[in-house]
């Protein structure tokens, strides 16, 4: 199928308005000046089938360009670079509470970005269909750029990155969003990735696996299971929001709530020392796993690779693979008649700040007993017995899937009511507009990934499938 190319003469910028309202603008666009959604499902369809994907586990002992350090039984690339797998062992002060874990460290920062460009009139999003190993289905639609600085410095050897020029050459593009993120803090070690929206208007070259969407369109495809990449979702939460609620209808400040931040960041006392991988306290290493002696949270496995349309068509890794289905979770409800997000301010090992907001709840379920278990997250088990009629967002996403296997969890908005989800919060929770979210979000490292995926898809609770 041949895409239909804008001329130069539909291109209209619009520089009076603002960002926000343009975005929003976008948002409200179900049809693109590209193609349509029946157009989209066939162009993925047809990447799908174009590049021949495998992925399979392996031994360690059959990774290559990779080895187990001397000493300390990291998992390390020859090259130096790309990330490693190491042991931390993380302390928290209050209750004398610690754990130890294999993590992964990356330190270096890559580029999330979405180029953006106006058709009659209407902001377009340069999407890409790429594989990533861990996608249950492998092929997600992914930003523009998704790359760590060893991919597009090119330290595998392999192609350029495609459009990477409008994220780096200052002045080719105009900077709509530029912020610092963090990535999972229960998985990474103090990752951050540049999350961005450029827009230009220039004639950008098409390409056969990039597509233009509106805004709009993404929303609508963010309500399938497992097409939308989470390199996708953290940049879209990061697009200038026009606040739909007056500031003075919140139940608490700004200032409030990064005053409750902070000051929970401070008293928590989080404590964090890489440790050598060998001889991790409660976990257990055999020819193709790293694993937890009581079989909880995840394993470390090692993954061979192979994909027709990636810079490089063949290669191994070592992977995350969690244990069973996570839950992601966010309660509202209205207060004063303003609609209110419940976040969580969660402690996760790998954090740069130790602490950021989270959902109101975020586990995998399988590794908790029953309700009455010690430990067992708050609300949870409203979650997970909430009846279909107050559900109004529910989808598949899975995680970073370059470095986790088969890491999916179910997405959740769900209503609540006052005797559910007081208006005197917990401690440990906040009452927050969606306003006030994605704020904080502009902030960077101050909402985690997966509140950051269900900011993006607050738009998607507002559409149908494919509406």
């Amino acid at each position: 199928m041949s895409p239909k190319l804008a001329t130069d003469s539909a291109l209209r910028p619009r520089y009076d308005a603002a960002p926000s309202a343009r975005i929003a603008r976008s948002t409200a666009a179900a049809q693109g000046a590209v193609m349509d959604l029946r157009e989209f499902d066939q162009w993925f369809a047809e990447r799908r089938a174009a590049h021949p994907f495998r992925v399979g586990t392996i031994p360690f002992a059959e990774l290559e360009g990779w080895r187990t350090q001397e000493g300390t039984g990291n998992l390390v690339h020859r090259s130096g670079r790309f990330f490693s797998v190491e042991g931390l062992r993380v302390t928290v002060d209050a209750g004398g509470g610690g754990w130890h874990q294999p993590i992964i460290r990356q330190p270096e920062i890559g580029i999330l970005g979405i180029l953006v460009k106006e058709f009659d009139g209407v902001l377009h999003c340069l999407m890409q269909a790429k594989m990533e190993p861990g996608n249950p289905n492998l092929l997600q639609l992914s930003p523009t750029v998704q790359a760590t600085r060893s991919n597009y410095t090119k330290v595998h050897g392999g192609a350029d990155v495609k459009y990477l020029e409008y994220f780096t050459r200052p002045g080719s593009a105009r900077v709509l969003a530029d912020v610092l993120q963090s990535e999972h803090g229960s998985w990474f070690h103090r990752k951050h990735n540049r999350n961005m929206i450029v827009e230009t208007t220039a004639d950008v070259p098409p390409h056969e696996d990039f597509r233009w969407l509106t805004f709009g369109q993404i929303a609508r495809l963010l309500r399938l299971d497992n097409v939308v990449n989470m390199d996708s979702r953290t940049v879209l939460s990061c697009a200038p929001a026009a606040d739909a609620e007056a500031r003075s209808a919140a139940l608490h400040s700004d200032a409030e709530l990064a005053f409750w931040l902070t000051g929970t960041r401070s008293r928590h006392g989080v404590r964090t020392e890489r440790v050598p991988l060998a001889g991790l306290p409660d976990w257990e290493r055999d020819a193709h796993t790293i694993h937890r002696a009581d079989g909880r949270y995840f394993d470390v496995v090692a993954a061979s690779v192979r994909a027709g349309s990636r810079e490089v068509t063949h290669w191994t890794q070592p992977l995350i693979r969690p244990r069973g289905q996570g839950v992601v979770a966010m309660l509202t409800r209205r207060i004063d008649g303003v609609p209110h997000l419940l976040v969580h301010a969660r402690t996760e090992g790998g954090l740069r700040e130790a602490v950021e907001l989270s959902p109101t709840v975020m586990c995998t379920p399988d590794n908790y007993g029953g309700p009455a278990e010690a430990g067992r997250p708050a609300f949870l088990d409203l979650v997970l017995r909430a009846d279909a009629s107050r559900i109004r967002y529910e989808a598949l996403h899975s995680e970073e899937g370059g470095r986790f296997l088969d890491a999916v969890s179910r997405y959740l908005l769900i209503e609540a009511d006052e005797g559910e989800a007081p208006r005197d919060e917990p401690p440990g929770y906040r009452w927050m507009t969606a306003g006030q979210l994605s704020r904080f979000i502009q902030r960077g490292h101050s909402v985690n990934v997966q509140a950051r995926t269900l900011a993006a898809c607050l738009a998607a609770a507002e559409f149908g499938d494919h509406d």
